[in-house]
């Protein structure tokens, strides 16, 4: 792994040394928006986005809006993903349709970005099963889309089964196909087992583990360090060893 982007809540830590990972909701909730002195990836809040309410409300084109802004006025953002279609069975039964369709929308999207963004949004590959995520290598190449070509590829619906013989196997298979890979949602196992088959990825494992373990740091007093800056950075010291 050549670069590994920490997941936050707080987009005034871009002003703090990186690189970070941070959802474009969270910029939004802020009036006034922090400079980046480090390279940054931007989530497009899939996730919360098609919980919520089954489908994307944000168009096209205001996301597009939104990352214009965040290049210009936060600086230094290295790329933003799509607003792609996650393919957890859960998400499947929220949204009402199948994988496939789920496929087809986000590679519709991030074409649709492209064309506005150019190579700022990166293509994502989604699916469940392993052969899902090589149908959709396919989806792309039809689509006039070489993904072996991309700087950046990113893989979604993996974080919730990092623990799973069958995340190994989906990221081994787009590492044999010379995909760039960066995965989203990493914890410490996903990257112990997968490190040196990714090119980046992302995580907010520190604050989950903060939160679930009630892990508070000698003289803090806040109720835990889920949104704690001196336990992310500890957190992001573990990663050390799998980035090269």
């Amino acid at each position: 792994m050549t670069r590994f982007y920490l997941g936050t809540h707080h987009p005034h830590w871009l002003s703090l040394p990186g690189p970070w990972f941070v959802s474009i909701n969270s910029i939004q909730r802020m009036k006034k928006w922090p400079r980046a002195i480090d390279p940054w990836g931007m989530d497009s809040a899939a996730f919360t986005e098609l919980s919520k309410h089954g489908k994307w409300i944000k168009t096209p084109l205001e996301y597009v809006s939104q990352v214009r802004r965040a290049r210009e006025e936060i600086g230094n953002l290295a790329w933003c993903a799509p607003q792609d279609w996650m393919c957890e069975p859960f998400m499947l039964t929220k949204t009402g349709f199948d994988v496939q369709t789920h496929q087809r929308l986000t590679i519709q999207n991030f074409l649709d970005l492209r064309n506005h963004l150019g190579e700022l949004v990166i293509p994502v590959l989604q699916g469940w099963s392993p052969w899902d995520y090589i149908r959709h290598v396919e989806m792309y190449e039809k689509a006039g889309i070489n993904l072996r070509r991309e700087e950046t590829v990113g893989v979604g619906s993996i974080c919730r089964r990092q623990h799973t013989a069958q995340a190994c196997t989906i990221i081994t298979l787009l590492h044999s196909e010379g995909i760039p890979i960066h995965a989203f949602g990493l914890k410490l196992l996903g990257l112990k087992l997968n490190h040196a088959m990714i090119k980046t990825g992302d995580s907010m494992a520190w604050s989950f583990a903060a939160r679930r373990q009630n892990i508070l740091l000698p003289g803090h007093t806040h109720k835990n360090c889920a949104n704690c800056h001196e336990w992310a950075e500890q957190w992001r010291d573990k990663v050390k060893p799998y980035v090269t």
